[in-house]
């Protein structure tokens, strides 16, 4: 599959939610290695991702928020993969014991809740990211017209 037929497959809004979830990970790493950090990879993408696509996304005359609710979607998979990876470690080392069914439900509804709020934080953070990046443009192109 070349990357011209991917292209026209994968709606622009997507290709820029990818981008920013990408281009975040190394920040999101960074910061998660911190001292005192409690920040995760997933909330990384869902604001610093969602940001960037916002950027990118008014760049490329796309919506923000589609792309900044896109990523924020992308983040919240990101950070329920990662727990139930952390749980089943956990499992497998031998050092939890049997979970009991309503420990059980409430992970699986505090991750459905997860992935109900992810979208908005991304959706928040692409009309940021949309908005600095028509600011910054927009006196950039009043600094050229003034000189």
């Amino acid at each position: 599959m070349d990357s011209s037929s991917l292209r026209h497959r994968l709606p622009e809004s997507w290709r820029i939610a990818i981008i920013g979830a990408v281009a975040s990970l190394p920040v999101a790493g960074v910061l998660n290695w911190l001292p005192n950090s409690e920040a995760t990879i997933g909330g990384g993408v869902m604001i610093l991702g969602a940001f960037i696509a916002g950027v990118v996304a008014t760049t490329r005359s796309t919506d923000p928020d589609a792309a900044g609710l896109r990523t924020g979607f992308l983040g919240g998979v990101l950070a329920v993969l990662s727990l139930i990876v952390a749980v089943v470690g956990t499992a497998a080392s031998g050092s939890m014991a049997a979970w009991p069914l309503s420990r059980v439900v409430f992970w699986i509804f505090a991750s459905g809740l997860v992935l109900c709020i992810a979208p908005v934080f991304g959706l928040v953070c692409g009309r940021i990211g949309g908005w600095v990046a028509t600011t910054v443009g927009s006196r950039k192109t009043m600094g050229t017209n003034a000189s």
